[in-house]
Protein backbone atom coordinates (compact mmCIF):
# COMPACT_ATOMS: atom_id res chain seq x y z
CA UNK A 1 0.00 0.00 0.00
CA UNK A 2 2.82 2.39 0.87
CA UNK A 3 4.51 1.68 -2.45
CA UNK A 4 1.30 2.47 -4.33
CA UNK A 5 0.76 5.75 -2.45
CA UNK A 6 4.40 6.68 -3.00
CA UNK A 7 4.09 6.01 -6.74
CA UNK A 8 0.87 8.02 -7.15
CA UNK A 9 2.18 10.86 -5.00
CA UNK A 10 5.45 11.00 -6.92
CA UNK A 11 3.61 11.29 -10.22
CA UNK A 12 1.40 14.13 -8.92
CA UNK A 13 4.29 16.10 -7.44
CA UNK A 14 6.35 15.55 -10.60
CA UNK A 15 3.55 16.91 -12.78
CA UNK A 16 3.18 20.00 -10.57
CA UNK A 17 6.92 20.70 -10.61
CA UNK A 18 7.00 20.17 -14.39
CA UNK A 19 4.17 22.68 -14.87
CA UNK A 20 6.03 25.29 -12.79
CA UNK A 21 9.33 24.59 -14.57
CA UNK A 22 7.94 25.17 -18.06
CA UNK A 23 8.41 28.91 -17.51
CA UNK A 24 12.17 28.34 -17.87
CA UNK A 25 11.75 26.56 -21.19
CA UNK A 26 8.94 28.20 -23.15
CA UNK A 27 6.12 30.72 -22.92
CA UNK A 28 2.59 29.38 -22.81
CA UNK A 29 -0.39 31.47 -21.74
CA UNK A 30 -2.23 28.30 -20.68
CA UNK A 31 0.06 28.10 -17.62
CA UNK A 32 0.06 31.80 -16.74
CA UNK A 33 -2.05 31.09 -13.64
CA UNK A 34 0.58 28.59 -12.45
CA UNK A 35 3.42 31.07 -13.00
CA UNK A 36 1.80 33.70 -10.78
CA UNK A 37 1.39 31.10 -8.04
CA UNK A 38 4.93 29.68 -8.34
CA UNK A 39 5.80 30.21 -4.66
CA UNK A 40 2.47 28.76 -3.50
CA UNK A 41 2.66 25.71 -5.74
CA UNK A 42 6.32 25.13 -4.91
CA UNK A 43 5.34 25.09 -1.24
CA UNK A 44 2.62 22.54 -2.03
CA UNK A 45 5.20 20.40 -3.87
CA UNK A 46 7.61 20.74 -0.95
CA UNK A 47 4.99 19.52 1.51
CA UNK A 48 4.11 16.72 -0.89
CA UNK A 49 7.71 15.50 -1.06
CA UNK A 50 8.01 15.57 2.73
CA UNK A 51 4.95 13.33 2.92
CA UNK A 52 6.52 11.03 0.33
CA UNK A 53 9.64 10.77 2.47
CA UNK A 54 7.51 9.77 5.43
CA UNK A 55 6.15 6.95 3.30
CA UNK A 56 9.44 5.85 1.84
CA UNK A 57 13.04 7.06 1.89
CA UNK A 58 13.63 6.81 -1.83
CA UNK A 59 16.17 8.68 -3.98
CA UNK A 60 13.44 10.00 -6.28
CA UNK A 61 11.74 11.76 -3.38
CA UNK A 62 15.01 13.56 -2.63
CA UNK A 63 15.22 14.66 -6.28
CA UNK A 64 11.68 16.08 -6.04
CA UNK A 65 12.57 17.76 -2.74
CA UNK A 66 15.59 19.46 -4.32
CA UNK A 67 13.53 20.64 -7.30
CA UNK A 68 10.79 22.04 -5.04
CA UNK A 69 13.36 23.92 -2.93
CA UNK A 70 15.02 25.38 -6.03
CA UNK A 71 11.71 26.57 -7.50
CA UNK A 72 10.62 28.01 -4.15
CA UNK A 73 13.91 29.82 -3.64
CA UNK A 74 13.99 31.27 -7.13
CA UNK A 75 10.35 32.33 -6.81
CA UNK A 76 11.13 34.30 -3.64
CA UNK A 77 14.20 35.79 -5.32
CA UNK A 78 12.09 37.00 -8.25
CA UNK A 79 9.50 38.54 -5.94
CA UNK A 80 12.24 40.55 -4.25
CA UNK A 81 14.13 41.44 -7.43
CA UNK A 82 12.37 44.79 -7.96
CA UNK A 83 12.35 45.97 -4.35
CA UNK A 84 13.06 49.68 -4.12
CA UNK A 85 16.03 50.81 -2.06
CA UNK A 86 15.31 52.13 1.41
CA UNK A 87 14.45 55.79 1.88
CA UNK A 88 17.28 58.22 2.55
CA UNK A 89 17.50 61.61 4.20
CA UNK A 90 16.98 63.12 0.75
CA UNK A 91 13.61 61.38 0.30
CA UNK A 92 10.74 63.80 0.85
CA UNK A 93 7.02 62.90 0.93
CA UNK A 94 5.35 63.62 -2.41
CA UNK A 95 1.79 62.26 -2.40
CA UNK A 96 -0.54 59.46 -1.33
CA UNK A 97 -2.16 57.24 -3.94
CA UNK A 98 -5.08 54.79 -3.87
CA UNK A 99 -5.42 52.15 -6.59
CA UNK A 100 -8.52 49.97 -6.38
CA UNK A 101 -10.41 47.69 -8.78
CA UNK A 102 -13.88 47.96 -7.23
CA UNK A 103 -15.55 45.46 -9.64
CA UNK A 104 -18.12 46.55 -12.20
CA UNK A 105 -21.14 44.87 -10.60
CA UNK A 106 -20.44 46.05 -7.05
CA UNK A 107 -23.26 48.62 -7.24
CA UNK A 108 -24.57 48.18 -3.70
CA UNK A 109 -21.23 49.34 -2.29
CA UNK A 110 -20.73 52.48 -4.35
CA UNK A 111 -21.45 54.77 -1.43
CA UNK A 112 -19.13 53.08 1.14
CA UNK A 113 -16.36 52.96 -1.48
CA UNK A 114 -16.77 56.71 -2.04
CA UNK A 115 -16.73 57.23 1.74
CA UNK A 116 -13.46 55.28 2.02
CA UNK A 117 -11.85 57.25 -0.82
CA UNK A 118 -12.81 60.62 0.65
CA UNK A 119 -11.70 59.62 4.15
CA UNK A 120 -8.33 58.27 2.92
CA UNK A 121 -6.69 61.63 2.45
CA UNK A 122 -5.20 60.37 -0.83
CA UNK A 123 -3.97 62.99 -3.29
CA UNK A 124 -4.54 60.78 -6.35
CA UNK A 125 -7.11 58.00 -6.70
CA UNK A 126 -7.13 55.32 -9.40
CA UNK A 127 -10.42 53.41 -9.59
CA UNK A 128 -10.88 50.56 -12.08
CA UNK A 129 -14.25 49.14 -13.18
CA UNK A 130 -15.66 52.33 -11.72
CA UNK A 131 -19.34 52.16 -12.76
CA UNK A 132 -20.60 51.66 -9.16
CA UNK A 133 -19.31 55.19 -8.41
CA UNK A 134 -21.43 56.94 -11.05
CA UNK A 135 -24.07 58.05 -8.47
CA UNK A 136 -21.26 59.34 -6.22
CA UNK A 137 -19.46 61.50 -8.80
CA UNK A 138 -20.89 64.80 -7.55
CA UNK A 139 -19.83 64.04 -3.98
CA UNK A 140 -16.38 62.84 -5.05
CA UNK A 141 -15.89 65.99 -7.14
CA UNK A 142 -16.13 68.13 -4.02
CA UNK A 143 -13.12 66.32 -2.54
CA UNK A 144 -11.37 65.76 -5.88
CA UNK A 145 -12.07 68.65 -8.27
CA UNK A 146 -10.05 67.12 -11.11
CA UNK A 147 -10.90 63.86 -12.82
CA UNK A 148 -10.52 61.73 -15.91
CA UNK A 149 -13.26 59.24 -16.79
CA UNK A 150 -16.99 58.94 -16.20
CA UNK A 151 -17.84 61.68 -18.68
CA UNK A 152 -14.54 63.57 -18.71
CA UNK A 153 -12.30 62.70 -21.70
CA UNK A 154 -14.11 59.37 -22.01
CA UNK A 155 -17.81 58.60 -22.08
CA UNK A 156 -17.43 55.31 -20.27
CA UNK A 157 -16.79 54.79 -16.58
CA UNK A 158 -14.28 51.95 -16.71
CA UNK A 159 -11.23 53.83 -15.42
CA UNK A 160 -11.66 56.81 -13.10
CA UNK A 161 -8.69 58.94 -12.03
CA UNK A 162 -9.29 61.58 -9.34
CA UNK A 163 -6.88 64.27 -8.18
CA UNK A 164 -6.79 67.08 -5.66
CA UNK A 165 -4.24 68.90 -7.82
CA UNK A 166 -4.94 70.13 -11.36
CA UNK A 167 -3.75 68.03 -14.29
CA UNK A 168 -1.01 69.60 -16.39
CA UNK A 169 -1.47 67.05 -19.18
CA UNK A 170 -3.88 64.15 -19.76
CA UNK A 171 -4.43 61.41 -22.29
CA UNK A 172 -6.69 58.37 -22.65
CA UNK A 173 -5.69 55.59 -25.03
CA UNK A 174 -6.00 51.87 -25.66
CA UNK A 175 -3.46 49.07 -25.47
CA UNK A 176 -3.83 45.71 -27.17
CA UNK A 177 -6.99 44.70 -28.98
CA UNK A 178 -9.32 43.55 -26.21
CA UNK A 179 -10.48 46.52 -24.12
CA UNK A 180 -10.53 50.21 -25.16
CA UNK A 181 -9.38 53.21 -23.11
CA UNK A 182 -7.62 51.26 -20.37
CA UNK A 183 -4.45 53.35 -20.40
CA UNK A 184 -4.91 56.72 -18.72
CA UNK A 185 -1.96 59.08 -18.37
CA UNK A 186 -1.90 62.33 -16.40
CA UNK A 187 0.80 64.77 -15.34
CA UNK A 188 0.52 66.54 -11.99
CA UNK A 189 2.75 69.29 -10.61
CA UNK A 190 3.84 68.38 -7.09
CA UNK A 191 5.69 71.28 -5.47
CA UNK A 192 7.41 72.19 -8.70
CA UNK A 193 8.08 68.63 -9.91
CA UNK A 194 6.10 67.25 -12.84
CA UNK A 195 5.08 63.69 -11.99
CA UNK A 196 3.44 61.39 -14.52
CA UNK A 197 0.81 59.01 -13.23
CA UNK A 198 -0.17 56.07 -15.46
CA UNK A 199 -3.26 53.96 -14.79
CA UNK A 200 -3.53 50.59 -16.51
CA UNK A 201 -5.86 47.59 -16.49
CA UNK A 202 -4.48 44.52 -18.26
CA UNK A 203 -6.36 41.52 -19.59
CA UNK A 204 -6.22 38.20 -17.78
CA UNK A 205 -3.07 36.33 -18.83
CA UNK A 206 -4.90 33.11 -19.67
CA UNK A 207 -6.96 34.84 -22.40
CA UNK A 208 -4.69 33.83 -25.28
CA UNK A 209 -1.88 36.37 -25.88
CA UNK A 210 -3.93 39.52 -25.27
CA UNK A 211 -1.96 40.47 -22.16
CA UNK A 212 1.37 39.93 -23.94
CA UNK A 213 0.31 42.35 -26.69
CA UNK A 214 -0.89 44.87 -24.11
CA UNK A 215 2.47 44.75 -22.35
CA UNK A 216 4.25 45.47 -25.64
CA UNK A 217 2.13 48.60 -26.10
CA UNK A 218 2.53 49.58 -22.44
CA UNK A 219 6.31 49.20 -22.64
CA UNK A 220 6.38 51.65 -25.55
CA UNK A 221 4.11 54.11 -23.77
CA UNK A 222 6.20 54.08 -20.58
CA UNK A 223 9.48 54.39 -22.51
CA UNK A 224 8.17 57.57 -24.17
CA UNK A 225 7.55 59.21 -20.78
CA UNK A 226 10.47 61.13 -19.33
CA UNK A 227 11.02 62.01 -15.69
CA UNK A 228 9.34 60.79 -12.48
CA UNK A 229 6.62 58.22 -13.08
CA UNK A 230 4.16 56.09 -11.08
CA UNK A 231 2.35 53.19 -12.74
CA UNK A 232 -0.59 51.62 -10.91
CA UNK A 233 -3.48 49.32 -11.69
CA UNK A 234 -4.75 45.79 -12.09
CA UNK A 235 -2.21 43.65 -13.97
CA UNK A 236 -4.16 40.40 -13.40
CA UNK A 237 -0.77 38.75 -12.84
CA UNK A 238 1.79 38.61 -10.08
CA UNK A 239 5.11 40.34 -10.61
CA UNK A 240 6.66 36.86 -10.71
CA UNK A 241 4.95 36.13 -14.05
CA UNK A 242 7.63 35.97 -16.81
CA UNK A 243 5.98 38.62 -19.00
CA UNK A 244 5.47 41.03 -16.09
CA UNK A 245 9.07 40.43 -15.00
CA UNK A 246 10.37 41.39 -18.42
CA UNK A 247 8.18 44.49 -18.57
CA UNK A 248 9.16 45.79 -15.11
CA UNK A 249 12.86 45.17 -15.76
CA UNK A 250 12.79 46.88 -19.16
CA UNK A 251 10.83 49.86 -17.83
CA UNK A 252 13.22 50.37 -14.90
CA UNK A 253 10.44 50.30 -12.30
CA UNK A 254 10.55 49.42 -8.61
CA UNK A 255 8.03 48.20 -6.05
CA UNK A 256 7.98 47.11 -2.41
CA UNK A 257 8.73 43.69 -0.95
CA UNK A 258 6.62 41.90 -0.07
CA UNK A 259 3.81 43.32 -2.15
CA UNK A 260 0.42 43.13 -0.38
CA UNK A 261 -1.77 40.28 -1.60
CA UNK A 262 -4.86 41.61 -3.36
CA UNK A 263 -6.49 38.48 -4.84
CA UNK A 264 -8.37 36.25 -4.21
CA UNK A 265 -9.92 38.05 -1.28
CA UNK A 266 -10.91 34.80 0.47
CA UNK A 267 -7.23 33.91 0.72
CA UNK A 268 -6.50 37.12 2.60
CA UNK A 269 -2.78 37.64 3.16
CA UNK A 270 -2.06 34.21 1.67
CA UNK A 271 -3.18 35.32 -1.79
CA UNK A 272 -1.07 36.94 -4.50
CA UNK A 273 -0.47 40.52 -5.59
CA UNK A 274 -2.05 41.04 -9.00
CA UNK A 275 -2.63 44.77 -8.37
CA UNK A 276 0.59 46.77 -8.39
CA UNK A 277 1.99 50.21 -7.68
CA UNK A 278 5.32 50.72 -9.44
CA UNK A 279 7.58 53.77 -9.41
CA UNK A 280 10.56 55.01 -11.38
CA UNK A 281 13.39 56.97 -9.75
CA UNK A 282 13.65 59.64 -8.47
CA UNK A 283 10.27 58.57 -7.10
CA UNK A 284 10.41 56.02 -4.31
CA UNK A 285 7.61 53.94 -2.79
CA UNK A 286 8.00 54.44 0.94
CA UNK A 287 4.93 52.33 1.77
CA UNK A 288 2.33 50.21 -0.04
CA UNK A 289 -0.41 48.78 2.16
CA UNK A 290 -3.57 46.86 1.46
CA UNK A 291 -6.95 48.34 2.31
CA UNK A 292 -8.29 46.14 5.09
CA UNK A 293 -11.82 45.94 3.63
CA UNK A 294 -12.47 44.93 0.01
CA UNK A 295 -15.90 46.64 0.28
CA UNK A 296 -17.60 44.00 -1.84
CA UNK A 297 -14.96 43.87 -4.58
CA UNK A 298 -13.10 40.75 -5.65
CA UNK A 299 -9.85 42.71 -5.18
CA UNK A 300 -8.33 44.51 -2.24
CA UNK A 301 -7.33 48.11 -2.87
CA UNK A 302 -3.85 49.52 -2.30
CA UNK A 303 -2.75 52.68 -0.49
CA UNK A 304 0.74 53.88 -1.46
CA UNK A 305 2.93 56.60 0.01
CA UNK A 306 5.20 58.00 -2.66
CA UNK A 307 8.35 59.96 -1.89
CA UNK A 308 10.82 61.77 -4.12
CA UNK A 309 14.59 61.96 -3.82
CA UNK A 310 15.41 65.62 -4.12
Amino acid sequence: MKDTLFCVGSVLVSLLLAAISLRYVTHTWLLAFVYSFQVHFALVALLGTLLLLLLKRHWFAYVLLSAALLLLGHGLFMLKAFEAASSTAATQPAFRLISFNIENFNFKNGRPIADAVIASGADVVNILEAEPLIPEIARLTKAYPYRIGCGVETEGCDTLVLSKRPFVETSVSSIGDLWPNRLVTSVIDVDGTRITFVSVHLAKPYFDDFQVNELVDLRGAVAAIKGPLVLAGDFNSAIIDPDIQRFVATAGLNTVFPEPATWPIKAGRLGIAIDHVLARPPLRLTSVKRMEDSIGSNHFGLVAEVGIDR
